[in-house]
């Protein structure tokens, strides 16, 4: 996905998902998320429920760029547990998401193949249970310019189709501006030539 994809996909609401193999139980929970806070949250959550286990392994990935990612294997072979989960997030090209997967161990070692095969199963059973949704991707930003440059910008907002919120017009005027934001770089060059005009980088919520 490049810097300036317009969607992104993720899943709608927590699925689970199940594998077993001689005996030991891989239970898959995934989780729509949007910040590491509440990955720390839900992986406390079912080390308490499920802490019995032996295994709490997961992956998540953030980010409509899908740059922020992490994986664990909570005590399993090195690359055979958290790896295995974040190949089917990155074949599946989703985001916001965290896909934990507990073991319960049944007394038959598997050997790293077989957990490979495991993790990968169970994650994928998660994301086949789970309703998969697209969601936009848009910039906000705040624009300041002199009044006498309100025309230019309006004549830029207008044929770019830009929209636009908390106006404050003055001697010095403002705006909040949202677009797709594959168009970032088409707009803020048209704004950018307007004289007087200064394009904030606060981050501005939704």
């Amino acid at each position: 996905m490049n810097l300036f994809s317009d969607s992104y996909k993720t899943i709608e609401a927590p699925s689970k998902g199940l594998f077993r193999d001689r005996g030991s139980r891989f239970i898959a929970l995934a989780f729509p998320v949007r910040k590491t806070d509440d990955i720390k949250s839900i992986l406390d959550d079912l080390r308490k429920e499920y802490h019995d286990a032996r295994h709490h392994c997961y992956s998540y990935m953030l980010g409509s760029d899908r740059l922020v990612y992490r994986s664990n294997d909570d005590g399993e072979p090195s690359g055979s547990a958290g790896r295995p989960i974040l190949g089917q997030i990155n074949s599946n090209e989703l985001t916001d998401i965290l896909i934990v997967v507990v073991r319960y161990f049944g007394g038959t070692l598997l050997g790293v193949s077989g957990l490979i095969n495991a993790y990968r199963s169970a994650a994928a059973d998660a994301i086949s249970n789970a309703l998969i949704v697209e969601r936009r991707v848009h910039v906000s930003l705040r624009i300041i310019f002199p009044y006498l440059g309100m025309n230019e910008v309006m004549k830029v907002l207008k044929e770019e189709k830009v929209e636009q919120r908390d106006q404050k017009f003055d001697s010095d005027c403002s705006l909040v501006i949202s677009f797709p934001a594959s168009a970032t770089e088409k707009i803020e060059g048209r704004l950018k030539k307007i004289t007087g005009i200064v394009i904030s980088d606060e981050v501005i919520p939704e």
